[in-house]
């Protein structure tokens, strides 16, 4: 299957985001608003899946618009919620990490690289509905059984950052949400 037209073009790159976002963990975020420090870990599992939803009404839309970009530089719609349902599964697999290792170290992860590969524009939007429902469930389910000391177990990106699981899903958090925003323009 071919990618109309209007999908393509010399420069449809997306602008690498090298930056640190570990930030949202001191103060809140003054474009979607979520104040990450103020989240309870014990919270994120319901953020997660009242995030998912958010994720099924957008992709409920006109397919075409789901896959146009407002800008080429600006991911569409869709490429967006694909970001999101492999973010959800990312941090579920360095979650299990966390909890069945002592300090691991996270295998680097290329976001753009990922949606360049895995052609995130030409996936089937219905698809993607199930595949981010079934992942952020997976995710919440897994955010809902850590208890007690698991909270302080640990996990370090190559960058240096190092989490805790309470710091880890409050920094989760905080990505589906930022993404929403930049979809519906809604702040939380």
């Amino acid at each position: 299957m071919s990618t109309p037209e209007h999908l393509v073009s010399p420069a449809d790159a997306i602008v690498p985001d090298t930056k640190d976002w570990t930030w949202v963990l001191e103060r809140a975020c003054p474009d979607c608003g979520l104040d990450t420090p103020a989240v309870a870990a014990t919270d994120v599992a319901a953020m997660v899946r009242a995030n998912a939803e958010g994720w099924l009404a957008v992709l409920a839309g006109d397919e075409d618009g789901l896959r146009r970009r407002p800008s080429p530089e600006i991911w569409s719609d869709l490429e967006y919620a694909c970001h999101v349902r492999d973010v959800f599964r990312l941090f579920l697999v360095r979650l299990n990490l966390m909890l069945d290792q002592d300090g691991p170290l996270f295998a680097n992860w290329d976001q753009d690289e990922t949606a360049a590969a895995e052609r995130y524009r030409e996936q089937l939007p219905r698809v993607v509905a199930g595949e981010l429902a079934e992942a952020a469930e997976a995710l919440a389910a897994a955010f809902g059984a850590v208890s007690g000391e698991q909270w302080g177990r640990t996990g370090n990106r190559s960058d240096g950052a190092r989490f805790t699981v309470e710091s880890f899903a409050r920094y989760l958090i905080h990505d589906p949400v930022h993404h929403l925003f930049d979809v519906t323009g809604e702040r939380v």
